[in-house]
């Protein structure tokens, strides 16, 4: 797929995407296509970019060889691409940055934005915090209790804290509460949305930030490979978890062109894809429209979004960013589930192999690479975009397993055996 070019100049990938705004924010929408058509090739924003990601971010992040994991297993060998080392935690601030760099550009003093797990709202807290620009950040009464610590950190740095109380009260909601926000004040405010959803150009905008992480792991893969004595230059998959989808589409974008890498996202599973409490949009959800563009999104039968639930707050959202839908439609990249069960599993068995915590959001994707990688040779391999560092989810999984989990001896093969089941 060496021609792949999406999206069109209307913003669409295949029948998904677009944007689908009220009369109110079609003058920012533009302004913000414009700006970005400006600025998305000019050697100085570029420049001024890639200088951010290498001294505040601390790009690139490693590729680690999860050796013991690999051996353990059997099979496949297991590469991590750690997002987790970057600051603030995860890969959210590769985006933010470039956003933040735009509102400067067109004079906007006050950014707006929505957060789940908390790490896309550190993260703008962060940056606005560097350049000096007010900070309001919404976030679900749910995920404000169980992500205490992310919220205690946005407030050091400086931002405003808004629970939202309505709906389910976790991300889909506070992206509703944005919307309004940035309809009320759209003058002098920037929203700088988190996932790869929105409006166009925010799916495509939020993707080119990200792809800054499969583009060095293109550039990294075929020494770590090298050095296992594999023949082959690049990963024979490629694993990312998908709740938006932002981090595993920073990473799939570059490597579409691989024909011999295959692409899987793994969603949140919950208790269940049958169960009814999941956010496996792509495997259970239809065609419809959510927050500005048409996508997978779950919805009942008159079109009323269904609620959500997962372990991990960073995936608990009902839709999934368009691109990803049209990446499963024309079979270039797969899309699977994995459970709380399985994630915390995972998470266990990464903290006690690897000496790695995980965010319970990137312990799903780890947890299908170790599903997966018996199933295949030594001499192959697979990537795994580990997004983000999980102590924000030490509470939630504390929680879960019981504070006491490794003191119990019955639970102390729990990680390995949980996951080879």
């Amino acid at each position: 797929m060496s021609d792949y070019q999406q999206p069109d100049a209307s913003g669409h990938f295949g029948p998904y995407g677009g944007s689908f705004v009220s009369e109110t924010l079609t003058h920012a929408i533009q302004e913000l296509r414009d700006a970005y058509a400006r600025y998305q090739n000019d050697p100085e924003f570029q420049a001024e970019f890639r200088y951010e990601l290498a001294h505040f971010v601390g790009r690139p992040s490693p590729v680690y060889h999860a050796a013991r994991t690999s051996r353990e297993l059997g099979g496949a060998q297991i590469y991590l691409k750690r997002e987790d080392l970057n600051h603030t935690g995860a890969h959210k601030i590769n985006n933010v940055i470039g956003q933040a760099m735009l509102a400067k550009r067109m004079g906007k003093p006050r950014i707006i934005a929505e957060t789940g797990a908390g790490q896309h709202g550190v993260a703008t807290a962060t940056i606005c915090a560097r350049y000096g620009l007010e900070c309001v950040v919404y976030m679900g009464a749910e995920d404000v209790k169980r992500q205490s610590p992310n919220v205690y950190r946005m407030k050091l740095l400086g931002a405003t804290v808004v629970p939202v109380e309505s709906g389910s009260r976790t991300l889909k909601d506070a992206l509703n509460e944005a919307m309004r926000d940035w309809v009320a004040n759209v003058d002098h405010t920037f929203y700088i949305i988190g996932t790869v959803a929105g409006p166009h150009p925010y799916p495509m905008m939020v993707r080119d930030f990200q792809s800054v992480i499969g583009q060095e792991c293109l550039a990294q893969m075929p020494a770590m490979l090298a050095s296992q004595g594999i023949a082959a230059e690049q990963p024979d998959v490629v694993v990312a978890c998908v709740g938006g989808g932002s981090n595993a589409m920073g990473i799939f974008h570059p490597y579409i062109g691989y024909a011999g890498t295959r692409l899987i996202g793994v969603e949140a599973a919950g208790e269940g894809l049958d169960s009814g409490k999941h956010s496996a949009s792509l495997q259970r959800g239809s065609s419809g429209v959510l927050h500005g563009n048409r996508t997978y999104i779950l919805q009942d039968e008159n079109g009323q979004i269904t609620e959500t639930h997962s372990i991990s707050a960073g995936l608990d959202y009902p839709g999934v960013g368009p691109e990803h839908a049209w990446l499963q439609e024309i079979k270039r990249a797969e899309y699977v589930g994995i459970t709380d069960t399985e994630a915390l599993a995972a998470f266990h068995h990464l903290c006690r192999t690897e000496g790695i915590i995980p965010a319970l959001e990137s312990s799903h994707a780890f947890a299908y690479a170790m599903k997966l990688a018996p199933t295949m040779k030594p001499e192959q391999s697979i990537l795994v975009n580990l997004s983000g560092r999980g102590d924000k989810d030490i509470g939630t999984v504390a929680d879960l397993s019981g504070a006491d989990f490794y003191d119990r001896p019955s639970m102390r093969g729990l990680a390995v055996k949980g996951a080879k089941e």
